[in-house]
């Protein structure tokens, strides 16, 4: 995984993850949050042994929480020999090492977790150069907190401690392994366009949506192809593009990254390469998993960082697809018909609010039981035969 960035299997650690709760963040807010983490934790290969919150005005600024939980949570760590403790939020360079001098563990914050299972994760060179990237961008302004164990409290000319010293080496490295990093993806970047480019101008169509919603499998349905599908955040980093023919119209079909809350800005900006199919794609399949929760939140949040992506103001013709109807258990509130709440009509579901999502263009199916996929295939069929019709004015095999 490049200099320094190496990962061996090993026995899962112990964790407990922290959250908070605030004037911008709720306690079912919060207490989501930390399930999320709590899976991303799952996934990384760590058994979560406890949650705690806090309700404060704002996170500390210097140890995120107040000093009684801090106590409370390091008393904690101590009895129940916990190996790491993991926060929701993203740390400033002084909260890390703060915290980490209070409990003398390995200390994580959400964006760290995200980024080794990133590096985890990555397969292809260009993941892997991407996450690289990241990591470094990331550790950057974090690099005294390596070095607390060595003597820098004498100042002046002549008495600076080895450690500075060696901060400052590290700082130069790392400067300019993340230019020789940018360089390196410049030509990535490059590579991809004209990947692109000899694509032709088929109608392209991407599937984008949170992660773990089910993109790779409808991907597989769909391409008949054989990508990576894991009931695990971030199952797959690489965008997928195959050729997709529904009746006799063709079309390149690409899966990409899921998103998620808190997405890592690094991330963000080290896989524009990869988020350049969400940009450049005729048309987006947006993946929902209905059985989640949360899936509005996710909608409203993949909705977001789609508007950051494509900053030319310009929408893109959505199709909304609630997968995993089969794992769906309605409340009341959504489902009026079943009070057992099972056992329900792929037409009553066109009758919830949740139709309306998308202006009215949504569909209801389940890729793993291969649940109401011809309709599925009918509705992708005449979104890529609109576009397709306006390209090719005088191609007649459509009629």
């Amino acid at each position: 995984m490049g200099d320094g960035f190496t990962y061996t299997e090993m026995i899962p650690e112990d964790v407990v993850l922290v959250g908070v709760i605030t004037s911008s963040q709720s306690e079912d807010e919060a207490n989501e949050y930390l399930d999320e983490l709590e899976f991303l934790a799952e996934t990384s290969g760590a058994i979560t042994k406890k949650k705690f919150t806090q309700k404060i005005d704002k996170p500390n600024p210097k140890t995120y929480v107040g000093s009684g939980k801090i106590e409370e949570i390091r008393l904690y760590v101590l009895k129940n020999n916990i190996d790491c403790v993991i926060f929701d939020d993203e740390l400033s360079p002084s909260q890390l090492r703060n915290i980490e001098r209070i409990f003398e563990r390995k200390i994580l914050d959400r964006n760290n977790l995200i980024l080794d299972i990133f590096a985890k994760r990555a397969r292809s060179a260009d993941a892997r150069t991407q996450v690289e990237l990241a990591q470094y961008q990331y550790l950057l302004p974090r690099l005294t907190r390596l070095w607390t164990h060595l003597d820098r409290t004498k100042g002046g000319i002549g008495m600076r401690g080895p450690g500075e010293t060696q901060i400052e080496t590290d700082r130069r490295i790392i400067t300019q392994k993340i230019s020789l990093l940018k360089e390196k993806l410049k030509k990535i970047d490059k590579q991809k366009a004209v990947q692109r480019g000899n694509r032709g101008q088929l109608v392209r169509v991407a599937l984008v949506g949170y992660t773990n919603v089910g993109k790779s499998t409808i991907m597989n349905m769909l391409a008949k192809s054989e990508v990576f599908a894991e009931n695990k955040l971030f199952a797959t980093l690489d965008t997928t593009v195959r050729k997709v023919v529904i009746e006799n119209l063709p079309f390149l079909l690409s899966d990409t990254v899921g998103f998620i809350r808190k997405l890592p800005h690094q991330l963000i900006e080290s896989f524009k390469s990869t988020l350049d199919e969400v940009r450049e794609a005729d048309i987006l399949i947006h993946v929902l998993d209905i059985a989640h929760p949360s899936f509005e939140d996710h909608y409203k949040v993949v909705n977001e960082t789609i508007a950051d992506i494509v900053k030319d103001g310009k929408e893109k013709p959505t199709l909304v697809v609630f997968n995993k109807v089969d794992a769906y258990n309605p409340k009341p509130e959504d489902i009026g018909f079943h009070p057992e709440g099972k056992h329900f009509a792929l037409e009553e579901l066109k009758k919830t609010w949740m139709s309306k999502l998308g202006d009215n263009n949504c569909i209801f199916i389940s890729a793993q039981e291969k649940i109401n996929i011809t309709e599925l295939k009918s509705r992708m069929y005449e979104e890529v035969k609109e576009i397709f019709q306006v390209r090719y004015p005088y191609h007649n095999f459509l009629y």
